[in-house]
């Protein structure tokens, strides 16, 4: 317990400037109070800590290029803890403690051509591994991102969607489930713009976040269409309260996803996601 002691406590952060992103997402970017935390990678996360109400996983939505010190969470209000991280102003301060788990592995994959799935605020793990991969656009092939969501207001980021539907640098397809006035484009599942990509099935990584059953329908889609399950990433959720792969709340049969995820290859992930209530 002594040597876990200084990663099981919080460092203050002061909220820098917060940015409303959907009706129940904002963007919250911290700076250090004291100690500077090392700079997360894209797909880990770090715990926050709401002073009087408690603790959650949050993954890492900023831009990994930055290096100020400082980092970047959307939390989406779901509950007490996620509410008040969500509701947290300027000027207020929050503990901080990480960063946990697996990354997606941007390194691993250069050479590659890249297709990325989000599922609502799925785009939110996924954004720092896009933006890696624009600011080193060399190092890639073709880059694909298809991101779903329950209508046009539940788009993240949306005006950096807008200024990517218009780089030649990215092909991005959106798709809501549900048409609303303005919306003039695709109607449906992220799988079926999936269905039409042509990849290269030999040179193609893939890198899917969001619910449960858009990752197994994501993937189980890409490997219809020919990608190996090694080649396919997914970032799975469990109710993470260590971070540190003590407390084993975030068991998934063999795994403990606060030290073995979030970010886990499909090979491992898949049998696991068809398991019934694992």
């Amino acid at each position: 317990m002594t040597d876990a002691a200084p990663v099981m406590a919080p460092n203050p952060y002061r909220v820098r400037s917060r940015v409303v992103e959907s009706p129940d997402s904002a963007t919250l970017c911290l700076e250090p109070l004291g100690e500077v935390l090392r700079a997360p990678q894209p797909g880990e996360f770090m715990m926050l800590y709401a002073f009087g109400v408690g603790e959650a996983a949050i993954s890492i939505s900023g831009d990994p290029t930055v290096t100020d010190g400082s980092i970047t969470h959307t939390v989406r209000a779901v509950g007490a803890v996620s509410r008040a991280l969500h509701d947290a102003q300027p000027g207020s301060v929050i503990g901080v403690r990480g960063p946990f788990g697996t990354t997606w592995g941007l390194a691993e994959a250069a050479g590659r051509d890249l297709v990325m799935v989000a599922g609502g605020v799925g785009l939110c793990p996924l954004r720092p591994a896009i933006l890696g991969a624009l600011a080193q656009r060399d190092r890639y092939g073709k880059v694909t991102l298809v991101v779903g969501a329950r209508s046009q207001a539940d788009f993240v980021f949306a005006a950096q969607l807008e200024k990517w539907s218009h780089d030649p640098q990215i092909e991005l397809h959106l798709i809501v489930d549900a048409k609303t006035p303005g919306w003039a484009g695709e109607v449906g599942l992220v799988t079926e713009p999936l269905g039409r990509l042509a990849l290269d099935t030999e040179r193609t990584t893939a890198f899917l976040c969001g619910p449960e059953p858009m990752l197994r329908f994501g993937a189980e889609a890409l490997l219809t269409k020919g990608i190996a399950a090694r080649d396919i990433r997914v970032s799975l959720e469990r109710n993470m309260q260590c971070g540190v792969a003590m407390c084993g709340h975030c068991q998934l049969g063999p795994l403990l996803l606060c030290r073995d995820g979030p970010v886990v290859g499909y090979d491992v992930a898949g049998p696991l996601l068809r398991v019934k209530e694992l």
